[in-house]
């Protein structure tokens, strides 16, 4: 009975779109279901059309993300994650590869306009209303997707190894130093045996201080990592609004 209620709760309908007995019904609701074959609705109502409504601010954070990827490709070519050689391959790339400066603005510069556009896009979906039932579920993977948006900025910041980079990188890991219950600085770390060898900070540059280590592993999480986490994310938020009805429409 318990786990009836919790399938038939609003919470458990909002993330799964059916139920998953083995019936013909349900196994044409998984082909309708398949985004690759169904990514686009048969029809859309002409409120989805204004754009004044949306002003596609979803739609150019995403292109800002394929912007953000090619750019980041190209920049790999040329950039080794090792303190000896970041800074110095970084000023090669500005001053002696062709159109070099040109890539690290494009990516530096989309990099800002991501974030600037997820902010955005997610204050008009909550001043519209459009994070309400059926659409919550969609609305917790477009928080994920912030958070994983700040993230790639924050790792970012670390990969040119000049002196902006390493104090804001050595300020921002303080604050995850304070973290409660996971920072040797926050409140409640001594519930877990938590100490500066293996607290929140630790983990991220793998070491006590900001050095080869740190740059190896944010290299890593910007470049593999958080880009591999935010195509799955954005594979499900936009699967979802197509499931949900297709984006949300004037109230």
């Amino acid at each position: 009975m318990a786990w009836k209620r919790i399938t038939e709760s609003q919470l458990w309908r909002s993330i799964f779109r059916h139920r998953f007995e083995d019936t013909p019904r349900n196994r044409s609701l998984t082909t309708v279901s398949n985004s690759l074959l169904h990514l686009h609705p048969v029809t859309l109502p002409r409120d989805a059309l204004q754009v004044r409504f949306t002003f596609c601010l979803g739609g150019l954070t995403f292109f800002m993300f394929l912007v953000e990827t090619v750019t980041g490709i190209l920049l790999m070519f040329y950039y080794r994650p090792v303190p000896e050689y970041a800074y110095l391959d970084m000023k090669l790339l500005e001053h002696t590869v062709r159109f070099g400066m040109f890539l690290r603005n494009m990516h530096r510069w989309a990099g800002h306009a991501m974030v600037i556009l997820v902010m955005l896009h997610m204050l008009r979906v909550f001043l519209t209303g459009s994070y309400k039932p059926p659409r919550e579920f969609n609305w917790v993977v477009g928080v994920m997707l912030l958070v994983v948006t700040l993230l790639l900025s924050f790792t970012g910041y670390l990969l040119p190894w000049d002196q902006i980079a390493l104090w804001a990188i050595t300020v921002g890991t303080k604050m995850a130093a304070a973290t409660p219950f996971l920072g040797a600085d926050g409140p409640f770390h001594e519930w877990f045996g938590i100490h500066p060898g293996n607290d929140m900070r630790f983990l991220l540059l793998g070491d006590s201080d900001v050095g080869a280590n740190a740059l190896l592993r944010f290299y890593v999480l910007h470049c593999v990592l958080l880009p591999v986490v935010a195509g799955l994310l954005m594979f499900i938020h936009f699967w979802r609004v197509r499931k949900d009805g297709g984006i949300s429409r004037p109230l």
